[in-house]
């Protein structure tokens, strides 16, 4: 049985009042609606409402769910959109991908000196992505913490393909540029002579 079968066949349960279907589909997408949420909000409370959100959403919008398409990029749009509200309301962005990032870092009593630079590795990348325009930091979510194709993020985001391409090719190049920039005052090129 395929998820897209399973899934509608749990929208069904669902629409027939079956709380076991609702928990059932919680256990199968609440790490992507958490690690979503928590990529865009950068905050573990937030994120854990946002996913409560999602599946109190999954159970009034039942009736209205087509069963015969995929519930995951659903569950990605109303996250995504659910966390953008919350950032607008509170109005703060975190450093989105952290967590990801901090699972990289070594132990700091086996390689202190590489800990250091990962560190600030990790700080100047972070800071590229919160320079990145709202539009250009989901698309680079999607794709690289999420992993999701660009015809699945055109779907998501409910913007053509062609749009993804170039908010992916901006973001990028803008990621560069502002890593590029960082480096250089970071560790300016040494103005010594030493012949």
């Amino acid at each position: 049985m395929t998820a897209q079968h399973t899934d509608g066949w749990l929208v069904v349960r669902i629409r027939d009042g079956d709380f076991e279907a609702l928990g059932e589909l919680y256990k199968k997408y609440k790490a992507l609606v958490y690690r979503t949420a928590l990529a865009i909000t950068r905050d573990e409370r937030a994120a854990e409402d946002i996913l409560q959100d999602v599946f109190l959403r999954v159970h009034t919008y039942a009736d209205r769910l087509d069963e015969t398409v995929a519930l995951e990029p659903w569950l990605y749009r109303v996250t995504i959109n659910s966390a953008y509200t919350w950032a607008n309301r509170v109005k703060r962005w975190f450093y989105l991908l952290q967590d990801t990032l901090d699972h990289l870092v070594m132990s700091p009593q086996l390689y202190p000196e590489a800990t250091v630079e990962e560190q600030e590795w990790r700080q100047m990348i972070q800071q590229a992505i919160d320079a990145l325009s709202p539009n250009h930091r989901v698309v680079i979510i999607l794709h690289y913490l999420e992993g999701l194709s660009l015809k699945e993020i055109a779907y998501v985001a409910d913007i053509p393909k062609g749009t993804v391409k170039s908010r992916l090719h901006y973001a990028r190049k803008k990621l560069r540029k502002t890593i590029l920039e960082q480096e250089r005052r970071l560790a300016p090129e040494v103005a010594y002579d030493f012949t």
